[in-house]
């Protein structure tokens, strides 16, 4: 799996604060864990991006998990992502086919529905977690976490969100930017950085033709200053002794219940799809320790 990473970076004389991000190792791996279809790889990609971007956002444990819930057949999309450039993520149908839409692209908008709303929470280690919500604008996404910034953050920004599937289905590149205007630029400034980001090609495009992260912000930005570069991994929490932690949650006449009815258990992960198999002698072993 190639190496994926994020950069964050001021310009403007520390006016605009920009990110952009390279995912494609990541979501490949995803794609191939969850067998996900071009429409909903495409989908979970762009929703990735955002969560690495925006958990750069953060600092030190902090966390965050974005779910996507619109009136699309593809269910909800929940990603999570940290300070620590680890996200993981999840589509609630993978195997959703769609044609593609009327300019010939993958129908994300159509996946995901033009009616619902996405949902940010960031676990700031305050006692209650911080949560927002704004309403689907389009079910593109970039536009949807576009307008999250605008209402629930008061930040004027500019999402861009990608992803190029090949013909195999395989990811050929996925990523994204996220540019922040700062207090104290000019109209002219403002106007100036609204033509570059109109004109601007896909950010696929520029990715496929083998421009870098970095070379795609020095596009849009004059004078980028490179602040930070933090590699970006896949990684899920789950284990046999979580999900047996799981299990035991439960309670005594649930996994009786799965021991009399099938004699063994089977807990897929939602995130990185494992599968935890319980034998029916490790399941009498549960039901011992919490008699």
């Amino acid at each position: 799996m190639q190496q994926d990473y994020l950069i964050r970076a001021t310009a403007l004389n520390g006016q605009v604060r920009a990110f952009a991000a390279n995912m494609t190792g990541i979501l490949e791996e995803l794609r191939a864990r969850h067998h996900t279809t071009p429409v909903a790889t495409a989908a979970l990609g762009r929703t990735l991006t955002a969560g690495a971007m925006m958990g750069a956002m953060l600092k030190g444990e902090e966390k965050l998990t974005i779910r996507v819930k619109g009136d699309g057949p593809i269910g909800q999309i929940v990603v999570d992502a940290n300070a620590s450039g680890e996200v993981r993520g999840y589509v609630d149908d993978p195997s959703v086919e769609l044609p593609l839409n009327a300019v010939g692209k993958l129908d994300v908008s159509g996946a995901v529905g033009r009616e619902g709303f996405i949902y940010i929470i960031k676990d700031l280690g305050l006692k209650e977690p911080y949560s927002g919500s704004t309403p689907i604008v389009s079910g593109e996404l970039g536009e949807d976490f576009t307008y999250y910034f605008a209402k629930s953050e008061q930040t004027p920004s500019a999402v861009a969100l990608g992803v190029l599937v090949d013909t195999d289905r395989t990811v050929r590149c996925s990523g994204g930017f996220i540019i922040q205007l700062l207090p104290g630029l000019s109209d002219d400034e403002i106007g100036e950085l609204e033509a570059r980001l109109s004109g601007l090609p896909p950010v696929t495009t520029l990715m496929d033709e083998g421009k870098s992260v970095e070379e795609i912000l020095e596009v849009l930005l004059d004078d980028v200053v490179i602040r930070d570069r933090m590699e970006l991994k896949f990684r899920c929490k789950c284990s046999q002794e979580r999900v047996e932690q799981t299990l035991l949650s439960l309670g005594r006449d649930e996994i009786q219940g799965l021991l009399e009815d099938q004699g063994e258990a089977e807990v897929v992960c939602h995130f990185c799809n494992e599968k935890y198999h319980f034998t029916g002698e490790e399941l009498q072993g549960l039901v011992e320790q919490l008699s």
